[in-house]
């Protein structure tokens, strides 16, 4: 059975209820999938990372103890209180760009949002973070594009979530990525929390591989992220990671499991659901935002993915 490894961070002034919430989400999901007795289904294990005296995070817990392994992702709970400088020593930061770097995905609760934004990863990219915070936040990190009207912004590689308990919808999207929309269900179901039925119908948010180990892949794959794949070529992403386009094209599908052009529709169909659920802009400024010159070119590729059409998907799922 595959093992994979979800990172939690103790920092001062986390919200414990949030780590050991998380933790109890993650083995009631791996509960329920042992019940469907498919060795496809991996086994999460769970690890609680604390920051020392030198900013420095070490594992403190492990679910399933076992040989260490890259992690597929860390989370960054919230806090109760404001954040502070020292909650980001230099050492933690860059802690957190190595394992971004590494192929992890980060999530951030709340604070944990400022968290990544602090570290420089969230430059340029879309996020959201609790509403108390929105506005210094904006002045903070302008290099951020905050939305902070949206309960959760998945990007791929980074996901923010705006609400204190906001972590149950995390640790669900997670669950859902790895074990698929009916254990993410089922776990939800259990627990007696709330989960975005988009999800489970029309199949998962994009969730790109990153843990593969390729890292020139790895470097395109997060350039992709941050332009959104809009405009984009082959050739540009080839340089992008330094390598020869035919050399590129293989060691791109051998990595991601998909074509280039095919990993680029995805993305752009993963940034197409969130605005038709968060906003009222019309489809064809959305197709035209994710990068469709042509509306009925972003159309096909919408439906084929979700199963829907933008509108229907809208009208379904719009909150």
């Amino acid at each position: 059975m595959v093992v994979v490894e979800l990172g939690v961070l103790i920092y001062p002034g986390a919200q414990l209820a949030a780590v050991h919430g998380l933790t109890d989400l993650f083995g009631v999901a791996n509960r329920i999938a042992a019940d469907y007795q498919s060795a496809q289904l991996p086994r999460l294990r769970v690890s609680h990372w604390q920051v020392d005296a030198t900013g420095t995070p070490i594992r403190v817990f492990s679910s399933h103890p076992g040989p260490d392994q890259p992690m597929m992702a860390v989370l960054v709970p919230p806090s109760i209180g404001e954040f502070t400088e020292d909650q980001a020593p230099p050492a933690l930061l860059e802690w957190i760009r190595q394992q971004h770097a590494a192929g992890a995905v980060l999530g951030g609760v709340c604070i944990g949002s400022i968290m990544l934004a602090c570290s420089g990863l969230l430059d340029g990219r879309s996020a959201t973070t609790h509403w108390s915070s929105a506005k210094s936040f904006a002045a903070r990190y302008p290099a951020v594009r905050l939305e902070a009207d949206k309960p959760i912004v998945d990007d791929g590689d980074l996901i923010t979530t705006a609400g204190l308990m906001a972590w149950s919808e995390l640790g669900l999207r997670l669950v859902d990525r790895l074990m698929g929309p009916s254990i993410a269900a089922d776990t939800a179901r259990f627990l007696v929390i709330e989960h975005s039925d988009s999800a489970s119908q029309c199949g998962s948010n994009f969730a790109p591989i990153l843990g593969h180990g390729d890292a020139a892949i790895l470097k395109a794959q997060h350039w992709l992220q941050v332009s959104g794949a809009v405009d984009v070529s082959v050739a540009a992403m080839a340089q992008e990671a330094g390598l020869e386009e035919r050399t590129f094209l293989r060691r791109f599908r051998s990595a991601t499991g998909l074509k280039p052009t095919e990993y680029c529709q995805h993305l752009r169909v993963g940034k197409a659901r969130q605005m038709l659920e968060f906003t009222n802009a019309t489809v064809d400024h959305i197709a035209w935002t994710v990068g469709y010159q042509d509306p009925s070119a972003f159309r096909a590729p919408f439906k084929k993915i979700t199963g829907l059409a933008p509108s229907e998907y809208r009208s379904r799922f719009g909150v």
